[in-house]
């Protein structure tokens, strides 16, 4: 299935891109976000990862469908 990935601060930095499409076989934003993690380097999930799907906070388990956009936000610093 096709989904569009967006990423942001870091992780476009280590995808080397805003955003792509992705054919994938992932059945959960988890199995994506593995998937990902091997082809771009991301860091190793943790509590301070989150990800969006169509604009709204997912559960890591949240299963994907056709056309969904992803969204894997880093954790915020603040000074």
């Amino acid at each position: 299935m096709k989904v569009r990935v967006e990423y942001f601060a870091q992780f476009g930095q280590l995808s080397g891109c805003d955003n792509e499409l992705v054919e994938t076989d992932a059945s959960t934003v988890s199995a994506l976000y593995h998937q990902l993690r091997r082809r771009h380097g991301l860091p190793e999930p943790g509590p301070a990862i989150r990800a969006a799907v169509n604009d709204e906070f997912a559960d890591w388990e949240r299963p994907l469908c056709v056309g969904d956009v992803i969204a894997f936000l880093p954790p915020v610093s603040g000074g």
